[in-house]
């Protein structure tokens, strides 16, 4: 687990552009989303059979924990700021504690329709 680093693209005396993303092992991105979460909310606890998944966080933070699906794997945790990005596996259980109001921006490699969003997850208390 760890923080993907950001890379400017271009700079000049207007500003910059950032590559937040590198895309080029993984171009199946079917969704991208907007998603709010309040002080103390408490996101995901589960894991994904076949998504995976990259956030971005516009603003706010939060720590993210995760954890391999074996049973003696150790939960290993990270605070992500805004900016920062992190990408969450296929099979990998995760949850997020939002430190402050968030807004994070994810994309996903599958689609958001929320029947087969719930079909694809595995519920599991991480937090």
């Amino acid at each position: 687990m760890k923080i993907i680093s950001k890379f400017p693209v271009y700079k000049d005396n207007r500003g910059q552009i950032v590559n937040i993303f590198d895309f080029t092992k993984n171009n199946k991105i079917k969704s991208s989303l907007i998603i709010t979460s309040k002080k103390d909310a408490i996101r995901a606890n589960h894991y994904h059979k076949t998504d995976s998944h990259y956030i971005y966080l516009i603003s706010g933070k939060f720590e993210y924990y995760e954890k391999k699906l074996k049973n003696n794997s150790k939960i290993k945790s990270i605070t992500i700021n805004k900016g920062d990005s992190i990408n969450t596996e296929t099979g990998i259980i995760h949850a997020m504690k939002f430190l402050e109001d968030s807004i994070m921006l994810v994309l996903t490699t599958e689609d958001r329709d929320q029947k087969k969003y719930e079909k694809d997850i595995v519920r599991i208390k991480l937090i």
